[in-house]
């Protein structure tokens, strides 16, 4: 900020007047975060082409630069990866190292013709190789598409199928649980429906039994045999080349392939990590992330910052609760990144690595994935660390970052998001469109920023772009989170706008019942939906309780009384059903527009998005919810 107001004309190092300026003069604060953090390539001299509409708007439009050659900026014997995967392989990748395998897959890569725009689909766990791959591949000017190994084949091919890859990478096989988990057979599905080169990377399985199964298969030694270390050649690219298809969870239809820039990931990236993080080279950047989830992509940016990223695959909670404190503990995590979820386990798991481990050097802790609950703050100070800042942060997959995250400047109030990012301009409205203080409505970004997708893959018009974002209000991008401006400027997310309950007209968020019902010891976790019943709509509420916990009488009582007089009477349920399990995606949200479906015995379209299907199973034909 004091970078800016000497070097930009902002008006003040005053938060507050900060963000405006960053919002009101959106080429000066984009073209200063260009500058600032020092990104490689040439910027242009026209900052920003604005015609009018978010859709239009166009940054940085004769900008060349390259994603890969930013990431790689650093050099050196210095560690630029960490990796534990569970307690059964480590490693540690140095700069030189990271760079000397880039430059080998770029050349294999090359002689198998992969080019500008070609797209490259792995299924990796998060491992080194994972990221050298993907650095070799937006080295060449290819567009990178991830999943986690634990997909069934229908999944990986309802991703992949979509954008026809030149070459598809996985592993042998993964560990999860302190268990080899074989992919052998899912490979071989997918490798003969997709009809393209495969590349094994060795890992937990036999890779050779793998590749005797392959029409077209090579191990990595075999891909990068023929090709010694030389300098990389990056190519530099337009700011709105596409780098990466993300998708959409995929459980309402197939999934939606959202394509996104280098310039704006890679700006966004930055500002965010660099100034809402505070993040600096050499720190050690952790994200509890599986490389089918949002999270990645942006852990893998920590990398242009000079950080060294602490990379885990497998179960959080293997051998036990500890593990990813232990990996904090030993490597010296200065940032940690996780979700509501986890923090909640660990909670509810009696850990308390406050009294157990030495993080000291641990400064920021990040939650995402669902909003994380007053006592799920209070929980990190008391449990986690005392002298730490907590954000909470939301966005997602569509914009691939946050929309509304962490200020080192501003103080941490429990169940709040501190507040949007910088260029920025958040806002939540009513139904009419209108601003609104001090009650709930629709989350919105009024003007056009740089990581708004290119495009959606196969959708030539933009029909699929506009339906999804800016359907609800028109030039205005609506991002289907049900949302709430607090007295400190900071903001609560109530959950999904397609999710909120409309008992007697009313809205509500579920993440307003969620927080009180997960407080008691007796429920582990929950999810709420609003059934069709008698011309109206009431709220019915699942949840998984404890080992050896039978929802009764009384504790039902002591659930609708918790949820009355921490929420209000609205938010009681009309009825609370104990359920075995809980279905979630694969980054472990849960699904409640699936659950609904069923409920109301309609189909869910694509079961494959989540990673226990069966459990939907339990929600179908209930006599309790016939009467």
């Amino acid at each position: 900020m004091q970078w800016c107001v000497a070097e930009r004309g902002a008006p003040s190092a005053d938060y507050e007047a900060f963000h405006h300026w960053s919002v009101d003069a959106r080429e000066a604060f984009w073209s200063a975060i260009w500058d600032y953090c020092g990104v490689v390539g040439e910027k242009g001299s026209r900052l920003l082409e604005d015609h009018g509409t978010m859709l239009e708007a166009r940054f940085f439009p004769e900008a060349r630069l390259n994603f890969a050659e930013n990431l790689l900026a650093h050099a050196g014997e210095g560690d630029a990866l960490i990796f534990r995967g569970e307690n059964k392989v480590s490693d540690r990748w140095s700069w030189q190292r990271l760079s000397a395998m880039v430059s080998r897959l770029q050349q294999a890569m090359q002689a198998m013709g992969i080019g500008r725009g070609d797209r490259i689909a792995a299924m990796m766990p998060n491992m080194p190789e994972t990221i050298a791959l993907m650095l070799a591949a937006t080295s060449l000017g290819a567009i990178w598409s991830s999943c986690s190994p634990d997909f069934g084949d229908k999944g990986v091919l309802d991703r992949f199928g979509q954008i026809e890859p030149s070459l598809f990478i996985t592993c042998d096989g993964y560990w999860y649980n302190g268990k080899r988990q074989d992919v052998a057979d899912k490979v071989v599905t997918v490798s003969e429906e997709l009809g393209v080169p495969v590349l094994v990377i060795p890992y937990a399985g036999d890779t050779n039994a793998l590749l005797s199964r392959l029409a077209n298969g090579r191990s990595l030694d075999q891909f990068v045999s023929d090709y010694s270390v030389k300098d990389i050649v990056y190519e530099r690219l337009p700011f709105s080349h596409p780098i990466y298809i993300l998708f959409s969870s995929g459980t309402t239809g197939i999934p939606k392939c959202i394509v996104h820039s280098a310039g704006g990931t890679l700006l966004q990236h930055l500002k965010e990590q660099r100034l809402h993080c505070g993040l600096t080279a050499g720190e050690r950047l952790f994200y509890f992330t599986t490389c089918g989830w949002m999270m990645w992509n942006w852990l893998v940016s920590g990398l242009a910052c000079g950080a060294t990223l602490c990379l885990y695959d497998g179960s959080p909670f293997y051998p036990d609760g500890n593990v990813l404190f232990d990996f904090a503990r030993d490597e010296g995590f200065a940032i940690f990144g996780t979700s509501a979820k986890y923090i909640d386990a660990v909670r509810k798991g009696g850990f308390v690595p406050k009294a157990s481990h030495d993080l000291t050097k641990l400064r920021l802790m990040t939650s995402t994935g669902s909003p994380l609950s007053p006592e799920g703050f209070t929980f990190v100070y008391e449990g986690i660390k005392d002298d730490i800042q907590l954000a909470s942060i939301s966005g997602g997959t569509d914009i691939v970052s946050c929309f509304v995250l962490g200020n080192p400047l501003k103080p941490v109030w429990p169940g709040e998001i501190q507040g949007p990012g910088l260029g920025l301009a958040v806002d939540v409205w009513d139904d009419d469109g209108k601003p609104v203080r001090g009650e709930k409505g629709e989350l919105v970004c009024t003007r056009a920023f740089p990581s708004m997708p290119v495009m959606f893959w196969n959708d030539p018009d933009g029909a699929k772009y506009r339906a999804a974002y800016f359907e609800r209000f028109d030039d205005v991008w609506c991002h289907g989170d049900f949302a709430e401006w607090t007295e400190h400027g900071g903001l609560v997310i109530h959950g999904r706008s397609d999710a909120t309950l409309n008992p007697g007209g009313v809205r509500i968020g579920t993440a307003e019942i969620y927080n009180q019902v997960e407080q008691l010891d007796e429920v582990v976790e929950s999810i709420c939906i609003g059934q069709d019943f008698d011309d109206d709509v009431r709220v019915i509420l699942f949840v998984r309780l404890a080992e050896g916990v039978t929802l009764d009488a009384n504790l039902e009582a002591k659930i609708k009384t918790k949820i009355r007089t921490g929420a209000s009477p609205r938010h009681v349920p009309a009825k609370i059903i104990q359920v075995a399990d809980i279905p979630r995606t694969k980054s472990g949200k849960i699904v409640e527009l699936a659950v609904r479906e069923v409920v109301h015995g309609r189909p869910v379209k694509n079961k494959e998005a989540l990673a226990n299907p069966e459990a939907l199973d339990l929600y179908a034909d209930l006599d309790a919810l016939r009467r």
